[in-house]
Order: structure tokens, then sequence, then C-alpha cells
């Protein structure tokens, strides 16, 4: 049947399901480990379904990243407004009228659009969301440590074949919250504590990476920096402010958020939450800070996606954004893949500096035709954000250099090419490394991650007015990492330059400078006799283990300072 054909009663396709088509066939619907269903939602039951329309001019956007990143173009710096980004990417009429003319017939009312027009979303009830997506069927789930309630699909949706062009994907059916890969490691054994410091604070940070008391933001520019967490977990001022009396004595600091987007619920403060926060404050010291706090909180929403389009209908927004939100590639869709990779890229055309924590399974491992292969991670895989690895110091106990953390996130991507910034420092690693896994568990042309790390091991945090020893993990690292590019901004801004936006083509072009080389340790994967348990290791230059190394504060400063 022809396009003609299907075009002819967008209601009637509804009802009747013909001339329809799977946009997700590869998304992954088995539970998540921990997550139970309790049955069939009631059909009269409301929920939000968020869609994703298809956008226009995705090459020029990308050429336009790549100009304002680079600092060998004209463009460096001349970074593009929202409004402009919406000029580029906006869909086009047909797509607008097609898509809202087919949610008006199946009764969605209340819809919601953002200022790139390119996402809506609309409250359904069960019903109506069952009618407008065949094979869809809603049910409750409870799960993660938190006992979040969500609503979901266990089959996949159908849309009508009239719909292919104009719509990417339909979320909020089948992508499960994440879970936090955080952990609280034992405390290592230890004689004698004389010159010895006990786990990982913000004195520690400031020493190891050599930041001064004077290292903190000026509190008369407009510079601000973010954090965003996805785990139904909240931070208390409490807890914040607690941190600072303990922890941050000998520097200037703000002792509370600026602003939080979303819901903060009541519940008890997570761990993660407040080491995000506690540590992006204490790095990037001084500066206003918001915190995104599981935006879209509704039971069939997607917190990662809500953030997305949060950041889509924001003129105005922080400079630096951590985020320690990561999937399996192969969890995903590929048209989710896709077009979240486009929504970093949207963000980095606007000059936000987006980092990512790289992951807490080394190299990861899954099967695949009975042979085990690594399993890299997105968004930690995209070509548009920076990504954090992590390290832990040689001798635990001493402020010393610096090795690998074995549970550094990093590897190849299955999805994205290596993108061109990269090419270089990629190929050397590939051809000198002395210790490269097997080229069946990993593809050798695909981007390559992290791009830098920090120290990710022994963390003290306070959560519910309880100090909490040797947290670990590269949700540390990355707003440590984060905060102290919140810092050169700071500089940047009262010198006049733009901020560093998208850091990647700057990073590579001058091969880590600023940057402590982290040359000695491997990181984790596979438990077969092939790798026997070790994946990558790290050497001089990058490696995808470290990336080029963690931050020199005043180095950093200073190769980063000017335009």
């Amino acid at each position: 049947m022809g396009l003609q054909a299907c075009l002819l009663g967008l209601f009637a396709l509804i009802l009747s399901g013909k001339c329809s088509y799977s946009p997700e066939p590869d998304q992954r619907r088995t539970l998540p480990p921990g997550w139970v269903s309790l049955g069939r939602a009631d059909p009269e039951e409301e929920l939000s379904l968020t869609f994703a329309l298809r956008q226009q001019n995705l090459e020029r956007l990308s050429e336009l990243v790549q100009a304002v990143s680079d600092p060998n173009s004209p463009q460096y710096g001349k970074y593009l407004t929202l409004e402009n980004v919406a000029d580029l990417v906006r869909p086009s009429p047909l797509t607008l009228h097609t898509v809202q003319k087919w949610l008006l017939a199946a009764g969605a009312q209340k819809c919601h659009s953002v200022i790139t027009q390119d996402f809506l979303t609309c409250w359904l009830s069960i019903r109506q969301a069952e009618l407008l997506l065949p094979g869809a069927e809603f049910h409750h789930y409870v799960g993660g440590p938190t006992e979040t309630h969500v609503v979901r699909s266990p089959h996949p949706y159908q849309l009508p074949q009239a719909l292919a062009p104009h719509v990417d994907f339909v979320g909020g059916l089948h992508r499960f919250p994440p879970t936090s890969s955080l952990r609280q490691r034992p405390e290592p054994q230890v004689t004698g504590t004389v010159g010895l410091h006990l786990g990982v604070t913000p004195s520690v940070i400031r020493k190891r990476y050599n930041l001064t008391s004077q290292d903190v933001g000026s509190g008369t520019s407009n510079n601000s920096q973010a954090c965003a967490q996805f785990l139904e977990q909240y931070f208390h001022d409490s807890d914040l402010a607690q941190f600072m009396r303990l922890f941050g004595g000998n520097f200037a600091h703000q002792a509370s958020v600026t602003r939080v987007v979303g819901q903060q619920g009541r519940g008890r403060a997570g761990i993660e939450a407040s080491l995000d926060v506690q540590y992006l404050m204490s790095a990037g010291a001084n500066i206003s800070t918001w915190v995104y706090s599981s935006p879209g909180r509704h039971e069939g929403q997607e917190p990662f996606l809500q953030w997305l389009i949060l950041l889509s209908n924001e003129s105005a927004l922080p400079h630096v954004h951590t985020v320690s939100y990561g999937d399996e590639e192969d969890s995903l869709s590929s048209a989710y893949i896709q077009r979240v990779n486009t929504e970093l890229m949207k963000a980095a055309a606007r000059g936000l500096t987006l980092l990512f924590a790289s992951g807490d399974s080394g190299a990861g491992c899954w099967s695949v035709s009975g042979r085990h292969q690594f399993r890299p991670t997105f968004p930690a895989s995209s070509p548009y954000v920076t990504t954090v690895g992590g390290t832990s110091f040689q001798e635990p106990f001493l402020i010393t250099n610096e090795i690998v953390d074995y549970i550094s996130g990093g590897g190849f991507s299955n999805v994205f090419p290596r993108p061109s910034y990269q090419e270089e420092a990629v190929a050397k690693f590939l051809s000198s490394s002395p210790h490269l896994p097997p080229s069946t568990y990993f593809n050798a042309s695909g981007r390559a991650y992290p791009d830098v790390a920090a120290l990710s091991d022994g963390y003290w945090v306070v959560s519910n007015r309880v100090p909490i020893p040797w947290v670990s993990g590269t949700s540390a690292s990355t707003p440590v990492f984060g905060g102290l590019l919140s810092l050169i901004n700071e500089h940047r801004i009262l010198s006049g330059h733009p901020p560093l936006g998208f850091l990647n083509p700057r990073l590579y072009q001058q091969h880590g400078a600023g940057l402590f080389d982290v040359t000695h340790g491997c990181h984790a994967s596979c438990l077969d006799e092939e790798v026997e348990g070790q994946g990558f290791c790290s050497g001089p230059g990058w490696d995808p283990v470290t990336g080029w190394g963690t931050p020199n504060f005043p180095a950093l400063l200073k190769t980063l300072l000017n335009p």
C-alpha cells in the first residue's frame, strides 16, 4: 500500500493498525534486575508520552558545532542562541501538521511543545494511548533502591506508516530509570597515620590539583554550573551546609544551591545526589549552582529525556552541566540513541559544556553470539560530550601520583564512528599500546572515551546529616572536573571571553596540555580465559581508561584561558 493511501484517514489508522511500522524494534524490553510488575494499568488512568518529532538541517547543525568549538575556526566561541537552534532544526510545517492532526484525532488534549518545537509531551488515558500506539500494553512496575513506580509497556508499539517521516520515537514506553553504580568501598588498611589523609575531601582535591584558596568564583560574574539527577534521589540543604562546615573551611564557598529545577522530594537524601552537589560546589567553589532534581517525575516519563527537553525550552542556562547517568549502548534503540545524540549536539552548538561520567564497569562485558565483547555505555560514548573517567592515588593515604581506578569506564562505541577531533590521539594509542585486548572485543573505529579523568576513589560525603567515607565511582570524578572547568569559565568571562563550550576539539588539539598524564593501571572487563578480567591499560598520552589525564589546575587554566 502506497504512502498516499496511508495518509488517508489518520483516525482510521489509529483504530486499524494497518500500514504500521515499529520505530524502535531494537529497544531492549526485558525487565531490569530488581523490578517487578504490579499488573495492567487502569484504562482510565492518565499518563504522559513524549513524541520526538523529526528535525531538519542536522548536517548544518553538525557543521556549526565544529565551527564554534574549533579554536582554529573564525567562528570559535560564537555560539548559537536557543532561538538560532530552533530556526535551524524546527520540524517542517508538514511534520507539525501531520503529528498534531493524528494526536487530536486520538483525543490527546493536553499537549505541550518546546521552543525548538521538536518535542511534544501529551497527556492521554491508558485506553487512548493503547489505541494510539497499537501493540503497547501498559503495566505498573516498581523497583530500584528507592522503590520507584513507573508505567511501561513490555510489548513493542507501532505507529502509522504515514508518520515514518515525521516521528523519531515515542518516549515513556520502554526505558526504565537508571540505577546508581556508586559504591562504598572497604576502608584500606594502614598502620600509623602521620602525614596521611583519611579519604578524599575538598582539601585533598584542591591540594592534588594545585588549587589555592584564591581559586574560587568571584561572585561578580553571571557564571553558573549545574548537576542533573535522574535516580529519584534528593539532596538536603542541611547536608550541604554541614559538608561545607566540615570540609569547606579553607576556601570561599556558597552553602546553598541557587536554583532547583524539578521537584525536590521530602524523602531521605541519596548519596549520589549529595555527592554531586557537594563536590561540584566545592571544586567549582563560590559559583552559582543549579540542580536538576529528577525532572519529570510522573510515572510515564523518562527523567533523562525530560532533562533534554528542559534544555530545549530554556534560553539562559548554566555553562557547565555534570551528569552521572548512563545505559549500555546495546540496551537502547537506534532511533533513541541517535536522537539523544542530536540533543547533545544542540547543546554543544549553544556553547554548553556537558560532562558525563564514563561509568563504573571498566570496559564492560556481554556475550554476542556466544563470544564475549566489551560493552560501551551511552551518553559517555557520544561524540558531543566530554566524558570523565576515574583514578585512585598510587598510595591510598598519600596525596601522590594517580593510577587507574579499575572501575573507570572506557572503550569504543559500537554506534558512533570516531570523530575527527580524536583521530590522531586514538590512532596513536592503537598503534603503540603494548597491552591491547584482542580486536574481536571492541570496535576500534568507534568514538573512544573517556576524554579526561579525576579521582573517583574514597570520597567523604554527608548524607542525612551523617558523614559517610569511602564513596567511589565516576559519579565523583565528574562533578570535580566540572567544577574546575567552571572556575576557568569564571576567568574567561571576567576577561571578556566566551565560556569554554564543547571542550573536546580544543582538548585534543592541545594534546592534553594542563593535565596530569596517568600512565599506570588497567581497568576491569570480561572474566574469561582470553582477557582474564583486564580491559584497556593506560599509557603515555591519551588512552581509553583515563583519557588525557587529570587536572593540574594552574596549567589547565593557562592553556584554556585565552581564546
